[in-house]
């Protein structure tokens, strides 16, 4: 019989040790070699730092590089593209200074195959592509060593690192995906130009590779300011394919004999917004047949593509997401990241005939009774310029129910991006909230991927008005069901979400309380601060810059954190260099000067998304010691309690 308990005060197995203890915290690509896989996994006991492991057929996984080496690259910020497999030898890139290394057996020294920058990470590489004698990598290398924004090109370098790097291209602001044909005579990339982003246009370009490592003949196949271009591959037979939105959906196309054509065209998205390098959502199987991971209304799944019949086929499996970098493929086995409704993240084989799945690594080994697992219920209402999207997630302890006529606190979530989605595979965030008794609903507010470019367009312009009201309607939905209580909603996001929430709190009635993770405040001083590669992103998402600057300032946080009245944490990494911390702390000054019941965190050593074990643990511990007290309830778990100042906290 489950004891009645208050709503926040269920005692539940999925603690912050839970959370934090295991060794893999993510997997951030895949690939398929000859002898074996390969694969990218963040540990956070280990500072953080991301390792390449490989396992070899019949044997067991073993790491790539040594203890000290992080395998990750700062180009464009957010990395992505960090390694390249040829052969026996992999390539990696050093977080700590940006250079290239070689590996030619697990856990041996790396050789550098790139300069000594003139200090650490002046000159980044990423999202490599290897020819196929082994010889020559292309790759992207960003440099820093020049005055003004960064400086981005294509360069080919000796993969023994026998000679320094050569500019193949260079005059757009951004390259992204050089691939050179299984030939070895064509270069494909994709690149655009202030003021777009790569989710807006992008051009589709290829190139001859002649004998002396130059380009000749350049072209462009596809693309343009409208059109949205990603992940160029070539097939074994050497014809280039990439997807682009230019149907309003990210579906597959190939060139053929100078001719554009669709492979396949559906609504459906085949491809997620390029914020990373070394996306990769299909390959090429033995048989001609293309797997794909396929995106309707932010499910996710993998599908066989018949090129002849241009049709598409579900492979029966129980994941419903696939990591946006982790596709690979040996014959007819398929190698990615999957995660189910009740199993979270996993490297996995995947025979695609027999809809056959073997896991290789989990990104944690402990049980979880799945009595504990709150499912995703999807979620539609009536939002800000359409129908808008979420998923649901009840209250869930078999053990605990709340006394009659009580309503649970909701947590309303805003994903970051805001050019991306959430997903219904397993998160133990979530669940470490609807275990304990707290409903929880993550909204896919317009402007989110997964339903086609009309939906996310909804935000083009609207920053700020959109998403909050998408938010205020998801909390609206669930009251008026009965499924949530009003008077305790509390609405928390990351990065783009939380500059929502920083908005909500300021010109919003609904949200009892706020929680921000390094949420832009200031729309006119981020503008100058943030990084190359998102330099107008705010222009996508408020309006011209500088013509429009009276919008932004209206659009900011800051300029309504005098309206502020309820309680609000704030979260922030020190060393975030997306959101640096002056943007946190300008919120705290406000609502210190106002009297407003507050909490500012701080976490040394952190940058735009908390990595290590330490600093994950205790955004969650003092998120739900916020919580506790803003909504009355007593945490069933021994966890650090935050001081929030002005606060007389709430009982029941």
């Amino acid at each position: 019989m489950p004891t009645a308990a208050p709503y926040g005060s269920w005692e539940s197995p999925i603690t912050t040790e839970f959370l934090t203890g295991g060794g893999v915290v993510g997997f951030d690509g895949v690939a398929a070699a000859d002898t074996g896989i390969f694969w990218l996994e963040r540990r956070p006991h280990e500072g953080g730092r991301t390792v390449l492991v490989f396992r070899p057929d019949g044997g067991e996984p073993v790491d790539v590089v040594p203890r000290d080496f992080n395998v990750r690259t700062r180009v464009h910020e957010y990395g992505g593209g960090a390694f390249i497999v040829h052969g026996t030898s992999v390539w990696c890139s050093s977080f700590d200074d940006g250079r290239l290394y070689r590996f030619d057996e697990p856990g041996g020294a790396g050789q550098p195959v790139t300069p000594q920058p003139p200090q650490p990470n002046a000159w980044r590489y990423a999202d490599g592509s290897m020819a196929p004698d082994g010889s020559t990598i292309v790759c992207v290398r960003e440099r820093h060593d020049v005055d003004g924004e960064p400086l981005n090109e294509l360069v080919a370098l000796a993969a023994d690192g026998s000679g320094g790097p050569r500019v193949l291209a260079s005059g757009r602001d951004f390259y992204s995906s050089p691939r050179i044909s299984p030939d070895g005579r064509r270069v494909a990339w994709t690149a655009w130009d202030h003021p777009l982003l790569p989710f807006e246009g992008t051009d589709l370009c290829v190139a001859e590779l002649a004998a002396d490592g130059t380009l000749t003949g350049g072209r462009r196949v596809a693309g343009g300011q409208t059109e949205s271009v990603t992940q160029p591959v070539w097939s074994p037979d050497g014809v280039l394919h990439f997807a682009s939105d230019a149907n309003g959906w990210w579906n597959l196309y190939a060139e053929d004999g100078g001719e554009v054509r669709a492979v396949c065209e559906t609504d459906a998205e085949l491809a997620p917004p390029q914020w990373i390098f070394g996306i990769s959502t299909y390959a090429f199987l033995d048989d001609g047949r293309i797997a794909a991971v396929v995106t309707r209304r932010a499910i996710e799944s993998l599908e066989l593509i018949d090129p002849a019949s241009r049709t598409l086929t579900p492979v029966n499996l129980p994941f419903n997401e696939y990591s946006a970098w982790s596709v690979a493929a040996r014959g007819a086995t398929i190698v990615t990241v999957a995660a189910t409704a009740t199993e979270g993240p996993a490297v996995v084989t995947i025979d695609v005939d027999s809809a056959t799945f073997d896991v290789v690594r989990r990104e944690t080994e402990a049980d979880l009774d799945e009595r504990f697992i709150a499912h995703a219920e999807p979620i539609a209402f009536a939002g800000d310029g359409g129908q808008s999207y979420a998923f649901y997630y009840a209250p869930t302890n078999p053990n605990f129910a709340a006394p009659e006529g009580e309503l649970p606190p909701l947590v309303v979530h805003v994903h970051g991006g805001p050019t991306a989605h959430t997903t219904s595979a397993l998160n133990l965030a979530i669940q470490f909230y609807t275990s304990r008794g707290i409903a929880y609903v993550d909204v896919n507010y317009g402007g989110s991927t997964g339903y086609g470019r009309e939906f996310r367009e909804r935000l083009r312009g609207a920053w700020g008005i959109v998403d909050v009201r998408d938010a205020e309607a998801a909390a609206h939905h669930l009251a008026d069901a009965g499924r949530a209580d009003p008077d305790r909603t509390l609405i928390t996001g990351g990065s783009a979400g939380g500059y929502t929430t920083l908005m909500a709190m300021g010109v919003s009635d609904v949200f009892a309380a706020g929680v921000s993770e390094f949420g832009v405040a200031d729309l006119v001083t981020f503008h100058g601060e943030t990084h190359k590669f998102e330099a107008h992103y705010d222009e996508y998402l408020v309006g011209k810059w500088p013509e429009q600057e009276e919008l932004y300032r209206e659009r900011s946080p800051v300029a309504h954190a005098d309206n502020i009245s309820k309680p609000l944490l704030l979260l922030q990494g020190l060393d975030d260099k997306v959101v640096p911390p002056s943007q946190a702390e300008a919120i705290a000054a406000a609502l210190d000067r106002n009297g407003v019941p507050y909490a500012y965190v701080a976490f040394e050593g952190e940058g735009h998304g908390f990595r290590g074990a330490d600093a994950r643990r205790r955004a969650f511990e003092v998120t739900l010691s916020f919580m506790s007290q803003v909504f009355g309830f007593r945490p069933a778990d021994e966890i650090e309690q935050i001081d929030v100042a002005n606060l007389q906290p709430a009982t029941r």
